[in-house]
């Protein structure tokens, strides 16, 4: 594939745009084949440039998607923090937590990737923009769980909060397998029960984590 002359984005909202472009496509290639299959040159194509150009906005393929990953940690915090508004029970703050974990597939997608991958090949100023956009994040969602009056502190409800993204990126590969994987499950039907369902094992865990915590205070 050809690409089109590079013309070098000189003013601050032209390489604004450009590096958001390099992104909303990452973004759409992450959704379509999974973040595991997309590669530096892959996200070049999707967005008409050539690798070397992408490199002048993102050092590497990994930055590119620590930085999608901070765009969905704080998505999701918007959309935790709004619903948690509505909130005044445990049950309520944790199918709060579960349904719009599970209604982001992307984001556990990376949050799984990124301890493994994602922060790894990146620089010093990416890894770091990324851990306190993850704190912040957290943080807020603590002190909205706090506001519940569900039973829990700020700094609980931030451990309740990074407890469920954790967790929510260890069951999504479990929840949606390969297709040797699917194929498995499919002629074995007693080693597809053992598959742990998303949503179910998310919400009895945060259940018995948020239960046991105000007895370690």
């Amino acid at each position: 594939m050809e690409h089109a002359p590079f013309v070098r984005a000189r003013r601050p909202e032209q390489k604004r745009q450009r590096r958001q472009a390099i992104l909303d496509a990452a973004r759409e290639l992450a959704v379509r084949h999974g973040v595991r299959d997309v590669t530096l040159g892959g996200v070049a194509v999707a967005v008409g440039l050539a690798k070397s150009n992408v490199i002048r906005y993102f050092g590497t393929r990994e930055e590119i998607y620590l930085e999608l990953a901070a765009e969905e940690w704080r998505g999701w915090r918007d959309e935790l923090v709004a619903r948690l508004r509505q909130v005044s029970a445990m049950p309520g703050v944790v199918a709060a937590l579960g349904e719009t974990l599970e209604a982001r597939p992307l984001l556990c997608d990376l949050i799984g990737h990124a301890p493994l991958s994602l922060e790894h090949n990146v620089s010093l100023e990416a890894a770091r923009a990324f851990k306190r956009s993850v704190l912040a994040v957290v943080d807020d969602v603590g002190a909205a769980i706090a506001a519940t009056g569900a039973g829990l502190s700020a700094s609980e409800g931030g451990e309740l909060a990074g407890a469920a993204a954790a967790l929510a990126g260890a069951l999504y590969p479990a929840a949606n397998p390969s297709p040797v994987l699917a194929r498995l499950y499919a002629e074995d039907p007693d080693i597809a029960a053992a598959c742990p369902p998303f949503l179910p094992t998310l919400t009895r865990a945060l259940t018995a984590l948020a239960a046991g915590m105000p007895t370690l205070r």
